[in-house]
C-alpha cells in the first residue's frame, strides 16, 4: 500500500511489520518524530519565504503563498491526527474491563 500526500508528510509504503518476521520497520516514536520534523521544516520554509518577500528577495508572491499553504495544511493535518489519537485514547480509557 502506498499513501501519498503531495509532499506534505513522509510517504508510507507497505506495512509497519515485515511479513513473517514480526519485526517492525520503524518504531511509532521514530515515525512521529520524522513527521513532526517535516511539519516543522515546512513551517520554517514558509517563514523564510515570507521574510524573503518582505526583503524583496522574492518577486513571485505565489511561491510564498504556496509555501504558507503547505505549512498550514500540514499543521492542520497534524492537529487533526492528534485529536483523533486523543479521542481514541479516551475511548479506550472508558472501556469496562
Amino acid at each position: 500500500m502506498r499513501i501519498t500526500n503531495n509532499g506534505l508528510l513522509p510517504v508510507t509504503t507497505g506495512s509497519a511489520v515485515q511479513p513473517g518476521t514480526g519485526n517492525p520497520q520503524g518504531s511509532f516514536a521514530q515515525i512521529l518524530k520524522d513527521t513532526l520534523g517535516e511539519v516543522n521544516k515546512l513551517q520554517l520554509e514558509a517563514a523564510q519565504a515570507s521574510t524573503d518577500l518582505a526583503l524583496g528577495k522574492v518577486q513571485d508572491v505565489s511561491e510564498v503563498m504556496i509555501a504558507a499553504e503547505k505549512a498550514n495544511i500540514a499543521l492542520q493535518l497534524t492537529i487533526q491526527v492528534r485529536n483523533k489519537v486523543i479521542e481514541a485514547y479516551q475511548e479506550v480509557m472508558r472501556m469496562q474491563v
